[in-house]
């Protein structure tokens, strides 16, 4: 769970995009004059569209709608020309429009979503760029104005006033102030709204061959849920237990708890440590509710009884139990294999008797699908498919059926996710740990970026939260049905000598529980944060350098959540936290 191992090479072609990955040595870049379709670019190759040049990020051959600005997760902005040439121009019936198809008799609407929304602008007056547009999807690197000022978009947004939704680059905002100008105000130029009787229409398709384009996902605000990890082992050396979740007013603020770890074995979902989980005899003074455990016969203790306590109390939290884990995945290839075998074993788990009460639904946290984790499986794409369609079809489609999924490129490219999707409540996108003293030299790097930053480790420059969610959407998932990852701890080096980002090291810092980990409740003591980058906190100490997320990180992580339209966040590991639950209360005031 809190760990991505990234591999160097793509092992499944995507289902949305045609990828081809370069081999060998890098490669150089090239001039490669405007951009058209049909050409296949490669990794670095330079193109100019609409008066600006663009770096390729990864290689295709490019379509119609994969314009250089409408697709960040394929080029990057590296020069703003004079000019820009307005593309996406409709007139009359032909307008763009959005195909939300399910079917033979699927509605199309002129709404412009995904690849084709954002268009490149014309700037309205001396210095000034197009106007910006409410109505408009602006992707990443999109340049508008308003009041006298150009702002460029940090990510997908609609909706969002330039003027009260903007900050400096790794905020949250969507906006970032590039200066004032001088052009006219916000209603200086409009473009693609159509009027009369023609601005919005339905039309019937004659067949079932029409092609849709991505279903929408974007959205204003997204949904409310926050979901904690409670790890089955806290209970031993960090003496952290169920209690715990209620005297730390987290437990009020809570929607979803997972429990994690079940194992996955021999194809079949079975007890991760019995004694934790339904066996320890909790004292009245342990209780959540100051009631002693009993050893009566069928009596349920452990864990599980509390979980059931706490419930009683807090109605608002639902529990999922959690299989696999970084330690656990390598049974999951074999249970895909015999995917309704798998289900099975999983249900008749989950809903034993002795405490079906206690989980409201299962999630599974398969670090890696057809990719590289702890162990390598090579199962193909459509396994992961196969088990999560197998899940919900024992469950029913009254229980909750989750995911944890990785935020690495090279992993979210392994395995079908998007096809998935529609068998699973939401996705928890595991955003954290894109960096770490795995690499004990350095560079130092924050390791749970929100936005990229300037000078990031050669062939990493995706390791950030937002191309993970980009990438995820660009799929066809929708934005509600994403989770942001929370990290409550911090990844460290020592032997580093520079105080910012990028300084080398000559190993892993000092962990409590594990070298190069330290949980947040005992950094915002020992190592307290003294800067920011790419979105979230670090620190620098003696010779040791941190990263973590603080409650004023997490509050701009929020805003980024909500001007994504994702369906909440979640966090690893609740005994992360303070005593007073600092972290989970900035998630709370800021959801």
């Amino acid at each position: 769970m809190r760990r991505l191992i990234y591999t160097t090479l793509v092992i499944a072609v995507l289902l949305s995009l045609v990828l081809v990955v370069p081999a060998g040595a890098a490669p150089t870049r090239a001039d490669r004059g405007a951009w058209a379709v049909g050409v296949a670019y490669a990794v670095n190759d330079t193109v100019t569209y609409g008066g600006s040049t663009y770096k390729c990020l990864q290689a295709h051959t490019s379509q119609a709608d994969w314009t250089p600005p409408a697709v960040p997760a394929l080029w990057q902005l590296v020069a703003s020309g004079p000019t820009a040439t307005k593309t996406n121009t409709a007139v009359g019936p032909t307008a763009t429009r959005t195909n939300t198809a399910t079917g033979p008799t699927a509605t199309r609407t002129n709404t412009p979503v995904g690849p084709t929304a954002t268009r490149t602008n014309t700037p309205s007056g001396a210095g000034c760029w197009a106007a910006w547009v409410s109505t408009t999807a602006y992707n990443g690197g999109a340049q508008v104005s308003y009041s006298g000022q150009n702002y460029q978009a940090a990510f997908w947004t609609q909706g969002d006033q330039p003027d009260t939704h903007s900050g400096p680059a790794g905020s949250g905002q969507p906006w970032i102030p590039m200066g004032a100008c001088g052009g006219g105000g916000p209603t200086a130029t409009k473009t693609n709204t159509p009027t009369g009787p023609t601005a919005t229409r339905t039309n019937t398709p004659t067949g079932p061959t029409l092609t849709p384009t991505r279903t929408p996902t974007q959205g204003s605000g997204g949904g409310a849920k926050i979901l904690g990890y409670f790890a089955e082992w806290g209970i031993y050396g960090r003496n952290y237990h169920v209690k715990n979740i209620a005297t730390s007013g987290s437990a009020s603020k809570l929607t979803h708890i997972n429990y994690a770890f079940g194992n996955v074995t021999n194809g079949q979902c079975v007890i991760g440590d019995a004694y934790a989980d339904y066996d320890r005899a909790y004292t009245a003074a342990e209780s959540v509710d100051g009631v002693a455990d009993t050893w009566d016969a069928g009596a349920l203790r452990g864990s599980f009884n509390q979980l059931r306590k706490l419930k009683a109390q807090y109605p608002n939290i639902k529990v999922l139990w959690s299989f696999g884990g970084w330690t656990w995945s390598g049974g999951f290839g074999a249970a895909a294999a015999n995917a309704t075998a798998f289900a099975n074993s999983c249900y008749n788990l989950v809903e034993d008797p002795r405490w079906a009460d206690v989980f409201d639904g299962i999630d599974i946290d398969w670090e890696y699908p057809n990719a590289c984790g702890l162990s390598c499986d090579t199962s193909g794409a459509q396994a992961y498919v196969t088990l999560m369609s197998a899940l919900r079809t024992r469950f029913g489609s009254g229980a909750l059926v989750t995911a944890a999924i990785p935020a690495g490129e090279a992993n979210i490219n392994a395995a079908n996710y998007a096809g998935a999707a529609q068998y699973v409540n939401w996705y928890n996108v595991m955003t954290y740990d894109f960096f770490g003293a795995w690499a004990a030299s350095g560079p130092t790097a924050p390791h749970s970026p929100l936005t990229s930053w300037a000078n990031m480790p050669a062939g990493q420059e995706h390791f950030y939260t937002d191309f993970a969610i980009q990438l995820l959407k660009s799929k066809g998932i929708p934005s509600s049905k994403l989770l942001i990852g929370i990290g409550f701890y911090g990844r460290g080096w020592t032997g580093v000598t520079q105080s910012t980002v990028g300084g080398s090291a000559s190993g892993a810092a000092t962990g409590t529980y594990e070298a190069g980990i330290e949980d947040y409740k005992v950094l915002v003591n020992s190592c307290p944060a003294s800067g920011t980058v790419a979105g979230t906190s670090y620190a620098y100490c003696g010779n040791n350098w941190w990263s973590y997320d603080t409650p004023g990180t997490i509050a701009s992580k929020m805003t980024y959540k909500k001007n994504q339209g994702l369906g909440g966040a979640f966090f690893w590991e609740l005994s992360g936290d303070t005593s007073g639950g600092a972290l989970i209360t900035a998630l709370y005031n800021n959801r």
